[in-house]
């Protein structure tokens, strides 16, 4: 891209825009047409599962199975977009940030792309693979489930997001700490509410209606939530910390120069 000089007008920043909009947009369209010709491989992965309890996946209708695929790749798709998703975000803001605050935005671009695929990633490969275990078993040998592709895939992806979102908390913690809009008594003195928003979220983003699945989802968000009241108050001594010694440098000044006056 190139650099931009100069003031730029409202027209050219919605031009911007439109150019971030629609490069996103195409890179997510063509890595998701690249994700559709693994989608048998990708679906092994997310059956896996159920396949290891000996559970088989059916669909009802015509289109079902080929409408399973596109979605899937779509969403592969936008996974395999994000760091281009990223850079553009990146690029559209960065020209107006000064030098400093351009090596910390792009220090933070990095680790919410890290935070959201690792999010992604610990909800499948731990809670997403324990909430499955139990939720079968948990209906007993005389239920036979009889699952659907598109309501299997439907519930992986919903499952699958929110963690990724729900893991840029502490880094989120972390810069309102730095810009010193939150403080640890806060976050502490008000976990029972955070507590009733986080299942309240749960119950929401969760595709089933079941408690047991909202107490799976709630739990890990509510220990990020403890996680981030442990950075913020780590940033706040550091704060403190730097305070104090500025306080310090300030009052050696003053008496330096009290002495020359004197």
């Amino acid at each position: 891209m190139a650099e931009k000089t100069g003031e730029m007008t409202i027209m050219d920043h919605l031009e911007e825009l439109r150019r971030v909009l629609i490069v996103s947009i195409l890179a997510t369209m063509v890595l998701a047409v690249g994700a559709y010709f693994f989608c048998d491989q990708i679906l092994a992965v997310l059956l896996e599962p159920l396949t290891k309890l000996g559970h088989k996946v059916v669909f009802t209708g015509i289109t079902e199975a080929l409408w399973v695929k596109i979605k899937l790749s779509f969403f592969v798709g936008f996974l395999a977009a994000l760091p281009v998703i990223l850079w553009q975000v990146w690029s559209f803001i960065i020209p107006a940030l000064k030098r400093n605050e351009r090596f910390y935005f792009t220090i933070f671009v990095v680790i919410s792309f890290v935070c959201f695929l690792g999010g992604v990633a610990f909800s499948f490969f731990g809670v997403y693979r324990l909430g499955i275990m139990f939720l079968l078993r948990y209906a007993g040998p005389e239920l036979v489930p009889m699952l659907t592709i598109d309501k299997y895939i439907s519930f992986t992806i919903t499952f699958l997001l929110p963690f990724g979102i729900v893991f840029e908390l502490p880094l989120v913690s972390f810069i309102l700490a730095k810009l010193e809009l939150v403080n640890y008594r806060f976050l502490a003195k008000n976990r029972r509410y955070a507590l009733l928003v986080i299942v309240v979220m749960a119950a929401i983003l969760t595709p089933t209606p079941d408690v047991v699945t909202c107490l799976i989802v709630s739990g890990p968000m509510y220990l990020l939530y403890e996680v981030s009241i442990w950075i913020v108050r780590l940033v706040e001594r550091g704060i403190a910390r730097q305070k104090q010694q500025q306080e310090r440098a300030e009052l050696a000044e003053a008496r330096s120069a009290a002495v020359v006056d004197g």
